[in-house]
């Protein structure tokens, strides 16, 4: 259902428009009244309204200069004007970009139904055309490969959860879901048309990789990557190594339509897709060896280094859910994060790795709180020795203990922190704007600019914060200023609107009759008969 704003300066205009016409069968809904422009615009910015519907000829800020500043805020919103036939031609000459719809008085409630109708469906046009199946479908198999490309980089560089590859692999057309998986990487020998032979030699290696149902071949910084991906169904430790065998006849058939001399730096197999950047690091390694003299062209990492299984790795991903958790999540996510760090630590390991594995935990804890703007000497005490501490604990399960305390003291001191942060802001907006709310230009882009910070977040934590929007909290500010120098002056009206940051009179009595319930001449005739705090 579509939000409409119904902007006119005469109330029986309004209500007439309210009544007459039956919005919920154009599939419509009021959600704003405003008297005149300057009110329907700071309206327009709570309610977000899909259609406005206003008056031409209004009090302190016209049809035209409405059109105009919804349309700089928000370009999407349509517009429809009320006009007379002696504004008609002035109104179209002036906004012909900036309104939908026009209509001109005396107009009745068929007129308006007709119009909203015809406003309706071509916004519902407009949406279907951005919507169309089969021009998304085009444009989303064209773009496929650019799709595929980037998942793969981000596979073999960054950590992501196997839910998020899968997720992403099922959109693009890539099936990822294997038991397990391995990086190789081709690279050529110096050659003429280095470009062209390595393109070439791309698509040599993808029918290979497709015929022996490998997995999926891509070119990725001047190398030809192969992913393999190990069958569900497959059988692991078979006599015939599939992967080798698939590398093998990529190597043989590139020597062989090609002519150039190829080399293949491979990983070790690993088990889940967040290992695949792993994988990519130990290929890049072994791909390193081809200048060690008596190095075979095909150079498994496995062959040239030794490394025991099951190595403890606090990688990237672990890094992210556990600086998450710190700064933004729960206790009991902490604490299941934690579980997952740990869970990797078993008795096989030795002293050295856990404690190097433990080491780097307790290191993005300390990056955590420094980004967070808290230091560690502030939470633990001066002279604080958190590694010598740890390791002086007598086994794993007081090591682990230890280090999840430090993170829980860590993360209550993080959120403590972030609150007080966000009373500050608010804090320094209120004091900016008490100083500065005789200023007609003060806005909330004004009080950001002063903040240094983004509008969207400072009106989020300053409702949070105040209970009330930020002009809301503004105009409350003027209009109990107003009040008290109606009380305790005799200075005129339009004196006060001005020293309350209305650069309007007219609009000044407006608000103040709007907000207080009476004109500001009438609240100071009561000022006067009515004894000191009992008049609000």
């Amino acid at each position: 259902m579509y939000r409409v704003l119904l902007v006119d300066d005469e109330e029986d205009v309004r209500e007439g428009l309210v009544v007459e016409v039956d919005w919920e069968a154009l599939d419509l809904r009021i959600v704003g009244l405003a008297e005149n422009g300057r009110e329907a615009l700071e309206m327009a910015e709570r309610i977000e309204p899909d259609i406005v519907i206003t008056d031409i000829s209004m009090p302190f800020m016209d049809g035209l200069e409405l059109a105009r500043r919804l349309r700089e805020r928000n370009p999407l919103v349509k517009v429809v004007i009320l006009t007379g036939y002696d504004e008609f031609d002035y109104a179209r000459q002036a906004v012909s970009l900036s309104v939908d719809e026009y209509l001109l008085k005396p107009f009745s409630a068929g007129h308006l139904t007709e119009l909203l109708t015809r406003l309706r469906a071509q916004m519902e046009s407009e949406i279907a055309e951005r919507e169309d199946v089969q021009q998304l479908r085009e444009h989303y198999r064209t773009s496929l490969p650019l799709l595929q490309a980037d998942l793969i980089a981000t596979l073999l560089h960054r950590q992501k959860s196997s839910a998020y590859i899968l997720s992403r692999a099922s959109q693009c057309g890539l099936e990822l879901g294997g038991k397990r998986y391995g990086v190789s990487i081709l690279t050529l020998h110096p050659t003429e048309d280095p470009e062209l032979k390595l393109f070439a030699a791309l698509n040599i290696a993808s029918e290979v990789w497709a015929d022996h149902k490998a997995g999926y071949a891509f070119m990725h910084q001047e190398t030809v990557v192969l992913l393999y991906v190990e069958p569900l169904d497959g059988v692991a430790g078979n006599a015939e190594n599939p992967q080798q065998h698939a590398l093998e006849n990529v190597m043989r058939s590139i020597r062989h339509y090609l002519r150039v001399p190829v080399t293949i730096g491979s990983s070790r197999l690993v088990g889940t897709l967040p290992d695949v950047k792993h994988a990519y690091e130990d290929a890049l390694l072994a791909l390193d060896y081809r200048l060690v003299p008596g190095t075979d062209s095909l150079i498994y990492i496995a062959d040239v280094e030794r490394q025991a299984a099951g190595k403890l790795r606090f990688d990237e991903l672990k890094q992210q859910t556990l600086t998450r958790c710190l700064k933004a999540g729960t206790q009991a996510e902490l604490e299941q994060g934690l579980q997952i760090i740990f869970r990797e630590i078993t008795v096989e390991h030795g002293r050295s790795d856990i404690q190097l594995y433990l080491i780097e935990v307790l290191t993005t804890v300390w990056k955590a709180a420094q980004a967070s703007g808290e230091e560690m000497e502030d939470i633990f005490g001066a002279g604080f020795q958190l590694y010598t501490d740890l390791f002086r604990l007598p086994g794993l399960s007081e090591a682990q203990h230890k280090v999840s305390e430090v993170c829980l003291l860590v993360q209550q001191r993080i959120s403590s922190g972030r609150q007080h942060v966000y009373k500050d802001i608010v804090e320094q907006a209120l004091t900016f704007t008490k100083k500065h709310y005789a200023d007609p230009d003060l806005s909330i882009q004004k009080v950001c600019a002063h903040l240094h910070i983004s509008s969207g977040y400072f009106c989020s934590i300053f409702k949070k914060e105040v209970q009330l929007t930020f002009l809301q909290y503004l105009m409350q500010i003027r209009m109990d200023e107003a009040r008290e120098l109606l009380r305790s002056t005799e200075l005129k009206s339009f004196e006060i609107a001005e020293k309350v940051g209305f650069a309007e009179p007219n609009y000044f009595s407006f608000c103040f009759k709007k907000h207080i319930g009476v004109s500001p001449k009438e609240y100071r005739k009561q000022a006067t008969t009515t004894p000191e705090g009992s008049l609000q």
